[in-house]
């Protein structure tokens, strides 16, 4: 027996908010999250812009010597999960917690404690290494955090596909509830690697955005788009199959509906030209849903404003959807948010099923001109009305990673 898996939990800490409806908020009024960054030095790097997190203090769940035993990445998948849990409304007693998962995403895990760790070990020798080195790197561990805090006993762990983290976890847990190997699952993404180290990297790959100005650093689809800009925080669902949602008389936000993975097999960076595996992944999920093409209204693109893939996605839109992709509402939120790496397609999984309920479309904010292969309508400035039942979360990462997420509106 097949289950529904529908949304009845939402939680978020990111550039554009601190919770759930906070950056929602932000997004449909097109605020900027990216500002000059503080967690990296910005001369030695030669990088200027970022997205970060400001004010964690105001909602972290945990006291702050709790926090220290924790890496960042932790303390946010934590504050995100948490407000998800508390959103959905689950009491002792609801549900069984054996069959409650944690299933998180994450593209880095503690690059922040691994930095901080060599360092000391470099000034200080062996002795000046952490007995919680290891337990604050992982990336399991804030999954098992999130579990140990609520008590949840069912499968437990972390996935690591790049940039498609986040919308791959989901993917999974929708996967385990949908075939009835659980009641419902905590899931969602987590990023937290604003660091010298981390920053370089992307800097000698040319990945990033050397902009100068802020505002103009995140330009998905603009013909001046140079790269893409570095963002941090988390965003978690809680999913649950519809028969234990009604049995709880559970707010209902939404619908996981289709889920469509596949790999380009080509390069180790690089996207593949035609973006036919992209396309594919978007395919896969339209037909695991069931319905016409022509019913997905609505596109929450990776756009992370990389020459490269702004292009190749839009490429892969039209390869999918033909002629219905004129009619398509496509936007990158990564305009307002940056890119929160293992955490982006989360995020965009919940801004999406906000929008369709609200009957949104998120912007594409700072997109002025569109560059050449970016033809399509990408929600230019502002936010826009708009009516479907169906949107599309799409994710891509290093290693020719592809997912697609598609969500149903609420009834």
């Amino acid at each position: 027996m097949k289950h529904k898996v529908v949304i009845t939990g939402l939680g978020a800490i990111c550039p554009i908010g601190n919770n759930a409806n906070n950056a929602f908020a932000s997004a449909v009024d097109g605020v900027c999250g990216i500002d000059v960054a503080t967690k990296f030095d910005t001369q030695l790097t030669g990088i200027t812009a970022a997205g970060e997190v400001k004010d964690l203090e105001s909602v972290l769940p945990i006291s702050k010597r709790e926090a220290k035993r924790l890496d960042l990445f932790t303390q946010y998948a934590l504050t995100a999960a948490l407000e998800a849990w508390n959103d959905a409304g689950v009491h002792d007693g609801d549900m069984d917690t054996h069959r409650i998962g944690v299933v998180l995403g994450s593209g880095m895990g503690g690059l922040e404690t691994i930095c901080e760790q060599d360092r000391l070990l470099m000034a200080q020798g062996a002795i000046g290494v952490s007995a919680m080195f290891i337990p604050k790197t992982i990336i399991n561990i804030a999954a098992g955090n999130i579990a140990i805090k609520l008590s949840l006993h069912g499968p437990c762990y972390g996935l690591v596909s790049a940039c498609s983290s986040g919308t791959d976890a989901i993917g999974h847990a929708y996967y385990a509830i949908k075939e009835g190997r659980l009641d419902g699952a905590l899931t969602g993404g987590t990023e937290a690697v604003l660091t010298n180290l981390a920053i370089q990297g992307f800097h000698q790959m040319q990945a990033l955005s050397e902009s100068t100005d802020p505002k103009r650093a995140s330009i998905p689809f603009d013909e001046e788009r140079q790269g893409f800009v570095m963002g941090e925080g988390a965003s978690f669902l809680f999913l649950e199959s519809e028969e234990s949602a009604k049995k709880r008389n559970a707010r209902i936000y939404g619908e996981i509906v289709g889920f469509g993975q596949t790999c380009d097999a080509y390069h180790v960076t690089a996207p593949l030209t035609e973006g036919t595996y992209a396309a594919k992944a978007m395919e896969l999920a339209v037909l695991e849903a069931g319905i016409q093409k022509e019913q997905v209204g609505y596109i929450n693109a990776h756009g992370t404003g990389t020459p490269l893939n702004d292009s190749i996605e839009t490429t892969a839109i039209k390869k999918c959807f033909g002629e219905h992709s004129k009619n398509l509402l496509v936007s990158s939120t990564k305009s307002m948010t940056a890119h929160m790496l293992g955490a982006a397609g989360a995020l965009e999984a919940l801004l999406s099923v906000k929008a369709l309920n609200a009957g949104i479309a998120l912007p594409t904010i700072g997109l002025i001109k569109e560059g050449e292969g970016c033809d399509l309508d990408y929600v230019k400035g502002k936010s826009r009305p708009m009516s479907t039942e169906y949107a599309l979360s799409n994710s891509f990462g290093f290693g020719g990673h592809n997912s697609s997420l598609l969500i149903k509106k609420g009834e």
